[in-house]
């Protein structure tokens, strides 16, 4: 018989599924900026522009960090439904991006 872990974690199956879900789009969010960079699309978030000046990769995941932290202490204050729009605007980023992305490659044109 396999123990279950649940009651040892901080967070509730829910909480745990609203981070997962947060973590990869901030994940697929690094992806896509990163291609839209590539083939020469500009940030258009002055925070983040402010932070490529590290270099692309360095600039967005420190930018990702302050993001995660956030994300992790609004779930510790049970602010659950705030991760789940925040969620939902970035499907929105991550579709802009790979909009950017496939326009910008010809694939779209």
């Amino acid at each position: 018989m396999r123990p279950r872990l649940s009651h040892c974690s901080r967070f509730s199956t829910n909480q745990r599924r609203l981070l997962t879900a947060f973590l990869c789009l901030q994940i697929l969010d690094i992806l896509t900026t990163l291609a839209g960079l590539r083939h020469g699309a500009q940030e258009s978030s002055f925070f983040v522009a402010r932070l490529l000046r590290f270099g692309p990769v360095e600039g967005l995941l420190l930018c990702k960090a302050v993001a995660v932290s956030l994300a992790f202490g609004a779930v510790w204050f049970e602010r659950e439904r705030l991760i789940r729009v925040v969620n939902f605007w970035f499907v929105g980023v991550v579709a802009w991006n790979l909009a950017i992305v496939l326009r910008l490659s010809n694939l779209l044109s």
